[in-house]
């Protein structure tokens, strides 16, 4: 049976409070109290800094055994050697998140390229190469050069997920190049009309067998977090009345 998995991107935001949080929850219960609504969260500190284990152990014991981090890849490989010559860091990266691995809790790794990166297919296989088969993988483009045929074919080919972004300057399509499903929504407001939209979307997926992962937008206000509850809610009701 195909898992929805809904979250936002982190969750250690202490305006969220009276909106999501408690106001009297401690800021060391934030994790335990986001993990008892919602299901995953994507983690952007591995972006600037690699996991320690005794950060992973401690969201290991915080969170149900059903709970996915899904985890954005480190920039020394997307923004800073752009998927060129990562043989030696993407091993080391990709051992920080083992922990998780072990424990059953890790989603998708994340490779969110810079917006001035053009497409570059040969590059792209390269790199694809490189990353271990067992590790789910997301790709989110920046740069519109991405969104063509060939770079769909090498996504499928190699199961690698589009990661189907939309802001308001920018939508990727949504085209299906894996077994899983990955959405960033990044836009500050949803209509309810807009998240039903979303919900059938991913019951489209979840009855096809793709696992589906999706994650609002972390702002000062807690929008994305009540907003990912309720589409979580919603798509729990959908799937109950099959």
């Amino acid at each position: 049976m195909a898992q929805l998995f809904v979250g936002t991107s982190g969750w250690a935001y202490p305006s969220w409070k009276p909106g999501f949080y408690p106001e009297k929850l401690a800021q060391t219960k934030f994790l335990p109290y986001y993990a008892s609504q919602l299901n995953t969260v994507e983690v952007n500190l591995t972006f600037r800094q690699l996991l320690k284990d005794t950060t992973a152990q401690k969201w290991i014991a915080q969170t149900p055994d059903a709970f996915r981090f899904s985890i954005k890849a480190h920039q020394v490989i997307t923004h800073i050697k752009r998927l060129k010559n990562t043989e030696e860091f993407l091993p080391r990266f990709l051992s920080t998140i083992e922990p998780l691995a072990r424990a059953g809790k890790v989603g998708p790794v994340l490779f969110q390229l810079p917006p001035n990166m053009k497409a570059d297919s040969k590059l792209l296989e390269d790199f694809l190469k490189t990353i271990p088969r067992g590790v789910q993988v997301a790709f989110e483009f920046r740069n519109e050069s991405w969104f063509a045929d060939e770079i769909f074919s090498l996504l499928k080919q190699y199961n690698r997920a589009l990661c189907v972004a939309e802001t308001e300057g920018r939508v990727t399509p949504d085209v299906i190049t894996a077994d899983f499903c990955y959405y960033r929504y990044r836009k500050p407001e949803y209509s309810p009309e807009e998240r039903r939209a979303m919900v059938a979307r991913m019951h489209e997926h979840l009855t096809a067998g793709r696992d589906t992962y999706a994650y609002f937008k972390h702002e000062e206000t807690p929008q994305g977090a009540i907003y990912a509850v309720d589409v979580l809610k919603e798509a729990a009701k959908t799937t109950a009345t099959d």
